[in-house]
């Protein structure tokens, strides 16, 4: 296999099968909170082009980095292939509801992104052919995303290993991912 070159022929954001999940523990994409951890070894083994990393998928929806080169998007270049026009009410339904202000209509249009930041206008073209996963998708518009978003934190349960059966193990909320949903102006509310 040709050596292959992260940002390039891989999204900075893939997973590797040489990145194994470690578990719960505070991490720096959220603020210090509890998250699934996973080892940072970018390029060893093979790129699982359908699986994000987690820390550096978080780290894009946080800092709109481009999940392909993995460099800042900035206003007027920032792209989607993923992202699908919804509405408040939508969002609502899949309980993601808290995270929306309470004025948002239900007929608000909003662009729900999903798990994937926006990338650079070249990034997005670029990735249509390097990455087999974008390049199966049957919608292959690039979509520009609004200069305004909303960040929503994806948990699961995390419970600790049972040491004695009789003792209660309580879980904790541990953020897997981030999903971004981008606020396109709206005078409306």
């Amino acid at each position: 296999m040709p050596k292959l070159t992260i940002g390039v022929d891989v999204p900075w954001v893939t997973s590797w099968s040489g990145e194994p999940v470690l578990g719960v523990a505070p991490c720096p994409s959220i603020d210090g909170g509890l998250a699934i951890g996973q080892a940072l070894s970018p390029g060893q083994g093979e790129p699982l082009f359908a699986s994000n990393h987690l820390f550096r998928q978080r780290k894009s929806v946080r800092e709109l980095g481009c999940p392909m080169c993995g460099e800042p998007t900035a206003d007027g270049d920032r792209w989607s292939q993923t992202a699908r026009w919804s509405t408040a009410a939508e969002v609502r339904a899949k309980g993601l509801g808290a995270w929306l202000p309470a004025d948002f209509r239900d007929d608000r249009p909003l662009l729900d992104a999903g798990a994937i930041a926006p990338m650079h206008r070249a990034c997005a073209e670029r990735a249509r052919t390097a990455c087999p996963h974008l390049a199966a998708l049957p919608g292959q518009a690039l979509t520009a995303f609004p200069a305004a978003w909303i960040v929503v934190p994806l948990t699961v349960e995390a419970r600790p290993h049972a040491v004695y059966a009789n003792v209660p193990q309580r879980g904790v909320a541990a953020v897997t991912f981030l999903q971004l949903i981008g606020v396109p102006d709206d005078a409306g509310g």
